[in-house]
């Protein structure tokens, strides 16, 4: 395979991650979860049962994507410098087990939802209450995985940045977009009730959507790539 189809390939798979990832994260959530109304939070997940099970079945659509995307990047980084290639594809991998882990909360709501009989010993109030904190346990899960999705951008973009086939301005923002990550998670942890600013993440978003298009529309001169090993 020519390192220009395995650079559109990455691409493609970026760019199926960050769709599946914008559902799974953004969309979805806004969705159903009403923090402040358990009786509500339940009823969105009983009137829109389907969009919920989407959500589940997006997300490890999403987690496979991102199980698949390094490595496809370690074969076209490989030659630019292969600790840091390989250190890119640990700091991603390590973080599927935990989010796949976390995932099983949501299904454990389906659960609690569906009316067997030995939940009849449950009332609504104690099946809403444990709805929420299955919620809350994905949350907190997912808010810990969100450290390898930043701690990944570092090599990553000082790959894309040490390559002479990629703007290095991407590079640039996707170290910063470690960055981004790691604050938002280091703020949550210990200052919750401090609102962390939206531009935080500006860095992170430019630097991977981004990358995901110069890889999936540009691609990489094969010269370049030549000269670079």
């Amino acid at each position: 395979m020519s390192k220009n189809t395995t650079a559109r390939l990455a691409g493609l798979t970026y760019f199926v991650l960050v769709l599946t990832g914008i559902f799974y994260l953004v969309y979805a959530p806004g969705q159903f979860v009403v923090w402040s109304d358990a009786a509500a939070t339940v009823d969105n997940i009983l009137n829109a049962e389907f969009l919920y099970r989407l959500w589940v079945f997006v997300g490890i659509i999403s987690n496979i994507a991102f199980l698949i995307l390094p490595f496809i990047l370690y074969k076209l980084f490989e030659s630019v410098n292969k600790t840091a290639a390989t250190f890119m594809v640990i700091l991603s991998v390590v973080s599927i087990p935990f989010s796949l882990a976390y995932t099983i909360h949501l299904l454990d709501i389906l659960t609690l939802l569906s009316g067997k009989e030995y939940l009849a010993a449950l009332d609504a109030q104690q099946i809403h209450t444990q709805v929420m904190l299955e919620l809350r346990s994905y949350v907190n899960g997912m808010a810990i995985v969100k450290v390898f999705w930043g701690l990944w951008l570092f090599p990553f973009g000082y790959l894309a940045f040490k390559s002479n086939f990629l703007a290095k301005i991407l590079g640039i923002a996707l170290m910063l977009g470690c960055f981004s990550y790691l604050i938002k998670f280091s703020g949550g942890i210990l200052f919750p009730a401090w609102d962390i600013p939206s531009f935080v993440g500006y860095p992170s978003s430019f630097g991977e959507i981004g990358i995901c298009l110069w890889l999936l529309i540009m691609g990489v001169k094969e010269e370049r790539v030549d000269q670079q090993s």
